[in-house]
């Protein structure tokens, strides 16, 4: 496939940005668990061939060891990442509680992630979903893996959406000005991350058309055409329109 065709292979990853909750110690280090924990966990091994120092001191002996062999086959297995960002949190530092709660993911990196900071929500949320609208997020995401990877990474942007209840008129649903504010504001951070020297060689938008979200169904939609589940039909939103004549004065 690549010696005849010239083709790529990557593999999309799903990250929050992690912003300290603070500025004590305690709490920079707990963001930088937060990453390891989510971004860390694939990144690591596919630049270093094992996982993140953080991961193997907190998990121990259930966390799995490469072998010298994995190590090389994992190690550099990859032309690009992707990066599906649709959110930030902030991290805050808790003490570790053996036994208090059953082992996982979750509980191992000693960080409350929370969505606020004495009472200050980190960005407007949407739809009284777990999203929460925080442009700079992207920026500094790809500032970081700038940082902490590689220069030379390349990146594409594989998901990053808005969602809006389902629950509105149709007249209401195309009417979707904040889906293209989140749009613009993103795209500016990522303008910046470019001209910061993060190698980002595209964006794609989550997604064409309203569909299932896992747990939340079809109660929210992150599309640029609105579905009307009752029938199936499509619907173009003000964003689609939006971003149609945007990636069309593109030169």
């Amino acid at each position: 496939y690549q010696a005849t065709q010239g083709g790529q292979i990557g593999i999309a990853l799903n990250s929050h940005y992690y912003e300290p909750y603070s500025n004590s110690s305690l709490d920079k280090e707990a963001a930088k668990r937060g990453m390891d924990f989510e971004l860390g966990w694939f990144m690591e091994p596919l630049m270093h061939g094992e996982y993140p120092e953080s991961m193997r001191r907190l998990v121990k002996d259930r966390l799995p060891v490469f072998t010298p062999e994995q190590n090389e086959l994992v190690k550099g297995s990859f032309d690009f990442i992707g990066i599906n960002y649709y959110t930030s949190r902030y991290a805050k530092s808790i003490p570790s509680t053996p036994n208090a709660a059953p082992a996982s993911c979750l509980v191992d990196p000693n960080v409350n992630a929370t969505v606020d900071k004495d009472g200050v929500l980190i960005g407007p949320n949407a739809a009284g979903n777990v999203l929460y609208v925080y442009p700079e997020g992207l920026y500094k995401l790809l500032t970081f893996m700038k940082k902490n990877y590689s220069k030379n990474l390349t990146i594409y942007i594989t998901e990053n959406g808005y969602p809006e209840k389902s629950n509105m008129s149709i007249s209401e649903a195309l009417k979707d000005q904040s889906r293209i504010e989140f749009v613009q504001k993103h795209l500016h951070q990522l303008q910046i991350a470019i001209k910061n020297g993060v190698k980002v060689k595209g964006y794609f938008y989550y997604s064409l058309l309203d569909s299932l979200e896992w747990g939340d169904a079809s109660t929210i939609g992150f599309g640029l055409y609105h579905v009307d589940f009752k029938n199936f039909t499509r619907s173009r939103k003000e964003s689609a329109k939006w971003y149609h004549n945007f990636i069309k004065g593109i030169k």
